[in-house]
């Protein structure tokens, strides 16, 4: 019998139906990762595992237990399953042993002193040993969400669910959140992680999840969704996760908003600051110093580019669509800026045409 059995799940909000029949089996010990774009029910499943939604329709069993008998005893299920939330989900007048120390307290009936030293090792376990008595205001995004994770394991779960746990940081804060849960995944806790960082999703998951239209769309081990999925849907979705494009179709873009959803691609792809810079420098170059110069000289005209990101963003390419020019115009052999050339050369190992209208910046 597996640890967390699913059958028939659906559930609806009005004429809205984020699942529809789904089912799962997760055994114990394992970590399963859950991706798919928006808006397809990763939260919602969740949620209706720990029953903080209510199913429409389904099974859920949890270690044989029906969660969805209304005789069933939720706080102790609550206690035996943990949830870490996109928000923290801290008390701001309590310092941050006493955010760990109160569910024990509360739930568990653990005495004070013992809380407090469970509370200090969940602390140390995620690198926070000197922030006990600290509040919330005082720590970073991440580090509140670390405090989070260590209030999860302090009431020693047997499941640990993750919504989308990085999701309200900011970019630079990212890593440290990983890195704790990395080190989770090595400890034969069970756990759940709906998230959009991919690398994290194929480094600690035992199984992918790729859910779409209300159900499991595919599923398999990390190299078969990553590098060989079988389905349309998950082929769409994994590529472009792994790519950032921007359409240029004026010459007075918003180029505010391509660099900081360019920079917010290049976290999510782990690349270090170097790379991250020199990614940013050939973008900016290509579309200012490129682009527009051709786009204001060929009113009318329009472009797309294309980043793709390899492990880490060690290969990069950039593929510049330029496609809707006039016939026989090529931005890059008509620019008249031999300064922007030579700074995309110096950043580049080739800069190639695979077909009329294309061109790929090698780096």
């Amino acid at each position: 019998m597996s640890l967390l059995e699913i059958r028939g799940l659906k559930k609806t909000f009005g004429d809205i139906s984020p699942i529809e029949h789904l089912d799962l089996d997760v055994e114990a010990g394992e970590v399963v990762g859950i991706i798919g774009p928006s808006g397809t029910g990763k939260s919602t499943l969740l949620r209706c595992i720990n029953r903080l939604e209510t199913p429409t329709e389904g099974v859920i069993r949890f270690d044989g237990i029906d969660l969805c008998d209304p005789s069933v005893n939720l706080s102790e299920i609550r206690r035996r399953m943990g949830m870490v939330f996109q928000s923290f989900n801290l008390f701001g007048h309590k310092t941050v042993a006493e955010n760990i120390m109160m569910p024990q307290m509360d739930l568990l009936g653990t005495p004070a002193k013992e809380a407090y030293n469970e509370a200090l090792e969940q602390l140390e376990r995620v690198g926070l040993a000197e922030s006990e008595r600290k509040y919330p205001e005082e720590l970073s995004g991440g580090q509140k969400q670390r405090v989070a994770i260590a209030r999860a394991l302090a009431m020693h779960p047997e499941v640990l669910l993750f919504d989308e746990p990085t999701s309200a940081l900011d970019p630079t804060m990212v890593s440290e959140v990983l890195s704790v849960i990395r080190g989770l995944a090595g400890t034969g806790l069970t756990m759940m992680i709906v998230t959009h960082e991919m690398r994290l999703a194929r480094d600690v998951s035992d199984r992918i999840i790729f859910m779409n239209n209300g159900g499991i769309c595919e599923q398999g081990t990390p190299e078969a969704i990553f590098d060989h999925p079988e389905k349309a849907e998950t082929k769409s979705f994994i590529y472009r996760m792994k790519s950032f494009t921007y359409d240029i179709t004026s010459e007075h873009p918003d180029m505010f908003e391509l660099l900081s959803q360019l920079e917010e691609f290049c976290g999510q792809q782990f690349m270090d600051a170097k790379r991250a810079n020199e990614v940013r420098s050939v973008v900016e170059e290509t579309v200012t110093g490129i682009l527009l110069p051709a786009i204001r000289n060929n009113p009318g005209s329009t472009a797309g580019i294309c980043f793709e990101s390899g492990e880490g963003g060690v290969q990069r390419c950039l593929t510049v669509d330029h496609s809707n020019f006039p016939t026989g115009v090529d931005p890059f052999e008509s620019s008249e800026d031999a300064i922007s050339l030579t700074l995309l050369k110096s950043h580049l190992r080739s800069i190639e045409s695979p077909e009329p209208g294309v061109t790929v910046l090698a780096f």
